[in-house]
């Protein structure tokens, strides 16, 4: 999950994606641009240091999905160009080693959280978007919130909520494609309430058998509860036994519409807190 603030403008770029700007209206996806802009992306190896890849585009769908398929991410504040974002090395959540800290798991059994998923996407982006602590900036601007809402629709898009009665007190959301899941921020209004959502993401994924979980950017928060970093010719070969990567087949981009119950007395993955 990346850091909170402003992300900085840098000046030298090395590829320009054309493209327009973003249209609300239509909400269906059109299969032969997602494959069309996965060709006018740059190849990843081609990448700033620092993970820069290109600017300029949109923030379709169809370019957001292209993009993902290929690990690539915008990342961007207001007032700058719209810039994509390869980063290397990768930090990784392998499902298999995730672990909540032990003083996390002690304060979590005593309070009385309640995990949804996809109950309240648009709080989630709006709460993740908020100014926190000194830094006011945020780089989920106005046209983020909306590029994601609208993957959201069309059911590429998802969110964990974590509720305590009534109370929106944390979440995460990210896009899911095939067997990934990227990451793309969490907030908490109460302590643990973010580890929460975490926790209770990687019980979807394990589910699902997704393969990949991928936080883009290494935060100490993530790396306390398992994460790993990747070379980026790891994290890519790990794309494409996802079904996704340079080497992605054909066939649609299906979206995640399956339900799944969250109460604890019906799923295994609440033993974890004991």
């Amino acid at each position: 999950m990346r850091r909170h603030g402003r992300r900085r403008f840098f000046p030298e770029y090395m590829t320009y994606q054309k493209g327009g700007v973003l249209e609300s209206s239509e909400e269906s996806l059109d299969e032969a641009r997602i494959f069309a802009f996965r060709g006018a992306f740059p190849p990843t190896r081609r990448a700033r240091r620092d993970g820069l890849l290109c600017l300029g585009g949109d923030l379709s769908p169809e370019r957001l999905l292209a993009a993902y398929s290929l690990g690539i991410f915008p990342w961007f504040s207001e007032g700058s160009p719209l810039l994509w974002w390869t980063l290397a090395p990768r930090c990784v959540m392998p499902l298999e080693a995730f672990a909540l800290p032990p003083r996390s798991r002690r304060a979590l059994r005593s309070k009385n959280f309640r995990l949804t998923y996809d109950a309240s996407f648009e709080r989630v982006i709006v709460a993740c978007a908020a100014p926190r602590g000194e830094d006011a900036g945020t780089w989920i601007t106005e046209s983020m919130q909306q590029a994601y809402i609208r993957l959201h629709r069309l059911g590429f898009a998802h969110s964990i909520e974590v509720w305590s009665g009534d109370r929106l007190v944390g979440g995460l959301y990210g896009v899911g494609l095939r067997r990934a899941f990227f990451g793309e921020s969490m907030f908490h209004l109460e302590s643990e309430a973010s580890r929460y959502a975490l926790f209770g993401l990687v019980a979807l994924l394990r589910q699902r058998n997704v393969l990949v979980l991928d936080c883009q950017q290494e935060t100490p928060h993530m790396m306390r509860m398992g994460a790993v970093l990747l070379s980026r010719r790891s994290f890519e070969s790990r794309l494409v036994r996802a079904g996704l990567g340079a080497e992605m087949g054909g066939g649609p981009l299906l979206p995640w519409t399956e339900r799944y119950d969250w109460s604890p007395e019906s799923s295994s993955w609440s033993e974890k807190l004991k």
